[in-house]
């Protein structure tokens, strides 16, 4: 096959692996940035032109799109879509998971359990609100933001109501979220492919950093999911129709919590931190996607 990852850069360590994978797997690799694609829209003929030259003979494709061309990248994938080639993330999918809003929705709407959240426009009470999720404290969200970007904890009423204030004095939507205190500044993300979580990790936030994520100073280390946090992991994925995932979740004494569904979630954490090659199962998953196709048209 000839499998493409769609990367704003060849060099960065989840695009590098990936190549590798689909290499040793026998099969050909090619990296195309997105950002630089045309799309052709005409009767019955979609096309995608990359440096002027249009896109031919793909098998499948790996999205890794970034937070900051969401929409366009998008796009690209809906057009590949439209060619008949495999994608690991279906466009509408990648549009669900990236708005927290709406991926919330569709979470509580299948009955994954997740924190209690308040959106509103431009609300003129606040402190209903911030009632609303039992706090003070609470967390507030841009409705948009990776890698803990955007998040604010809020410790005291005054703390989130200027918080909240300053967010929509810049016309800026947020999400109130209550803060769940036994999680102690860690979480887990758990990495799905297919129907199945392949590796998981607990993540803890340095001393005074509610935030957990690695880059922020965390640390990590392997687990082994139990059966509740792993049936969360794989129903928040199927919710949201991610098949390759990172679920992050919390653990609550209510249960495991779903944060966020990640759909071009970063290899480098999860494998350094639990040893398992991600990137050679994700290309597994593709040849197990791809021989199921092959088999329906002849069956066909």
């Amino acid at each position: 096959m000839k499998i493409a990852v769609l990367s704003t850069n060849a060099k960065l360590y989840s695009t590098r692996k990936l190549v590798e994978a689909i290499q040793q797997r026998g099969h050909e690799a090619v990296v195309i940035n997105h950002a630089l694609c045309h799309v052709l829209i005409e009767e019955e003929k979609p096309v995608i032109l990359y440096k002027n030259t249009e896109i031919e003979g793909i098998d499948a494709v790996i999205p890794r799109i970034g937070a900051s061309v969401t929409d366009y990248g998008s796009a690209v994938v809906r057009q590949f879509e439209m060619m008949k080639v495999f994608t690991t993330v279906k466009s509408q999918a990648i549009m669900r998971s990236r708005n927290k809003l709406r991926s919330l929705q569709i979470l509580s709407k299948a009955g994954v359990q997740i924190p209690k959240t308040v959106f509103a426009n431009q609300a003129k009470d606040i402190d209903s609100l911030i009632k609303l999720v039992d706090g003070p404290p609470v967390i507030i969200k841009l409705l948009e933001g990776t890698q803990g970007v955007g998040v604010v904890l809020a410790e005291s009423n005054k703390a989130a109501k200027s918080t909240i204030e300053a967010f929509y004095g810049l016309k800026t939507n947020v999400l109130i979220q209550e803060y769940i205190a036994e999680a102690n500044g860690a979480d887990i993300r758990a990495f799905v492919v297919g129907n199945k979580v392949v590796a998981a990790m607990k993540r803890q936030g340095t001393t005074g950093e509610f935030r957990s994520n690695l880059h922020r100073g965390g640390k990590a280390e392997a687990i082994v999911l139990p059966p509740e946090e792993e049936k969360a992991a794989l129903q928040a994925a199927k919710a949201l129709g991610v098949r390759v995932a990172g679920v992050d979740m919390i653990r609550s004494n209510r249960g495991p919590m779903i944060m966020e569904v990640n759909s071009s979630p970063g290899l480098e954490g999860i494998e350094k931190v639990t040893g398992v090659n991600v990137a050679d199962l994700i290309i597994g998953y593709i040849e197990e996607k791809k021989l199921m196709d092959e088999g329906d048209t002849i069956g066909v």
